[in-house]
């Protein structure tokens, strides 16, 4: 009876969206195509596995401590497999360096190479679950305050070598799987409070990233990611978003947008079609910021909402990649995984189900308040319907459906942990 129910009303507004000229089964097909890139990082509170009781260093923190997170290779990835499976379509999964299978051996981060990832290629392969990858510059005695950018050339050496080999991972990956992986670098370097020497640390993090990047590879594709402060380097990061805009402009790389890495009032979707004019492809990187970068679980705000729309109004789903960024360790975790996805897809079909030929024709006969007026209008067109419609199609739960499943699955594996 439910699925008819989902079936009647997804047949209503399909009429109810022609009349404004949208074809809900094309924003169907094209929803169907975009992949998500799940970070692994959710499912233990960014842990990893090279040292899964370290403290988290770097700038970065997970808060809260609720029961049963994945602790080691095997449940983080039955986890992922459990969240993927309330999630419609088909994902990815993003690797940080520190997620390597090394068989209960420490492996320094200059160290690392392929075959530790190689089980993670066979088990993408086996799921249909394409990788993309991160080095790890936090969580480490030689991290401090600066990595790329550090004076001491021993360190900074240590740290571009670990990049490197993070590069040919990523390049392996791609090969392997017959499709780019994405990798992304991040440093948390900064100061905590004021710095005199900022120009001189800036021009060291340039010289690592030029001899990082000399190396040219086919498979995979760099991306670098600003950040507006961490916890312990709130006065300086080197790399801020304008350092990261001028190197990727000039060197042909993608920039990171992180939603939690800007101002709070800053727009991050007014970013997008200025980048596509000057960038390769751009890396998002969705969370959701309280009052700072707090990582919170991705929700249908306004915020994630804008960005989604501006990806289709740039016409841009095939340069724009999308990747979730988020560790809260508050709440069930595989909860966290299903919540931030789906709102994230549910923006997405919202704005694929927005009436633009009309909006632009308006628009392009100055009629503003007809574009205003459709713009409201539009907001309470029935796209919930055709969502829905989704999640059957794909064979998910629908609606609130998931929340008993996870549930159980909490009752019969994480609370055992």
């Amino acid at each position: 009876m439910k699925d008819e129910l989902i079936k009647k009303a997804f047949d209503i507004a399909e009429e109810r969206y022609a009349a404004v000229g949208v074809d809900v089964n094309k924003a169907l097909e094209d929803l169907q195509k975009i992949s998500l890139s799940l970070h692994c990082w959710q499912a233990d509170d960014v842990s990893g596995f090279e040292n899964p009781n370290g403290q988290l260093s770097g700038g970065i923190q997970a808060t809260g401590n609720y029961p049963g997170k994945a602790r080691n290779i095997e449940e983080l990835r039955t986890d992922v497999l459990k969240a993927a499976s309330y999630i419609p379509g088909t994902h990815r999964l993003n690797l940080h360096a520190t997620y390597g299978d090394f068989g209960g051996k420490f492996v320094d981060r200059d160290q690392i190479e392929p075959k530790h990832f190689q089980s993670w290629m066979e088990w993408g392969k086996e799921h249909n679950m394409k990788l993309d990858f991160n080095s790890t510059s936090f969580s480490h005695p030689k991290s401090g305050s600066l990595t790329l950018s550090n004076p001491d050339k021993e360190i900074r050496d240590f740290w571009i070598e670990h990049t490197k080999r993070s590069r040919a991972i990523a390049e392996a990956m791609g090969k392997y799987q017959g499709s780019p992986c994405v990798m992304n670098l991040w440093i948390h370097d900064g100061s905590k409070d004021q710095t005199v020497n900022r120009l001189y640390y800036r021009e060291l993090l340039k010289q690592s990233l030029d001899e990082i990047f000399a190396t040219k590879y086919n498979n995979m594709k760099d991306c670098i990611e600003a950040k507006l402060f961490g916890i312990g380097a709130e006065s300086y990061t080197v790399g801020s978003y304008d350092f990261y805009l001028g190197y990727g402009v000039k060197n042909n790389k993608m920039v990171t947008l992180d939603t939690g890495h800007f101002h709070l009032t800053e727009s991050i979707a007014d970013k997008i079609s200025s980048l596509l004019l000057f960038t390769p492809e751009i890396m998002l990187h969705v969370s959701r910021p309280v009052r700072w970068d707090s990582d919170h679980v991705t929700i249908m705000n306004d915020d994630t909402l804008d960005l989604a729309k501006e990806i289709i109004r740039c016409n841009a789903l095939d340069r724009v990649n999308i990747g979730l960024d988020y560790f809260d360790a508050s709440i069930n975790r595989i909860g966290a995984y299903v919540i931030g996805s789906r709102a994230t897809q549910k923006c997405l079909i919202q704005a694929l189900l927005e009436p633009l030929a009309q909006l632009r024709k308006y628009e392009a006969n100055d009629q503003l308040f007809e574009r205003l007026a459709l713009l409201e209008e539009a907001k309470s067109l029935p796209w919930n319907a055709v969502w829905d419609m989704f999640c059957l199609k794909n064979n998910v739960p629908v609606g609130e459906e998931f929340i008993a499943e996870i549930q159980k699955y909490e009752v019969d594996v994480t609370s055992k942990r």
